[in-house]
This record gives structure tokens, sequence and C-alpha cells, in this order.
């Protein structure tokens, strides 16, 4: 476990905590995975324990894991913000590390 420099939006967190009580659990997992055709994306699971590779961040009322490798690879730096209009919500990934994207907006190329 060490320091991660994410940050989350208050929207976010208050997002994620309404999301969690509703599920009953108390952390959200971050990492990224090889997908879509720009490369990586985004995966927030629910979780009860960090992996032992996981970063940890604590947050007022639920905890942050994030994915030591996905870390290294993409997330430092990362800003997460969570938006809601009249036909949509969803978090949004604001990415110092992000080179370009595909056409969609879901994966993302380092």
């Amino acid at each position: 476990m060490g320091d991660i420099d994410i940050s989350l939006s208050n929207a976010a967190c208050e997002q994620l905590k309404s999301s969690l009580l509703s599920v009953g659990k108390k952390a959200v997992h971050l990492s990224v995975r090889e997908a879509g055709c720009s490369g990586l994306e985004y995966v927030m699971d629910y979780a009860d324990e960090p992996l032992d590779s996981d970063l940890v961040r604590e947050f007022d009322g639920f905890s942050l894991y994030v994915d030591k490798d996905s870390y290294a690879k993409a997330l430092a730096g990362l800003q997460v913000d969570y938006q809601k209009d009249v036909l949509s919500s969803a978090f949004v990934y604001h990415n110092p590390n992000k080179k370009g994207e595909c056409g969609c907006g879901v994966s993302f190329t380092i």
C-alpha cells in the first residue's frame, strides 16, 4: 500500500458513496485493462478488501483501491469527476497520461 495522486471531485465522491451504500460495500477498485479500439479502458468494481498488490487511498466514507501495475502504467495523476444531465450520467476521467482515445471515448492510449 502506498500514496497515490488520484483525485475525485465532490460529485464523484458522493456518487461512489451512494453506490457503495446501496450494494453494501466499503471500497472501489480501479484498474485499466486492454480493450477497445485504442488499447486501454478504465475498470471500476466494488470491493471489500484490497489485493496484496493494491495501492490504497482513503476518502470520506470509503476507500479507493488501485491496481499497482495500472497505476504505474496509466493512472498516476488521474482526476475523476461525475457528471449528470437530463439524459445521462457517467464518471469522467481526466488523465494526464492519455495520448489519444477512440472515437466513442471508451478506450484510450498512453
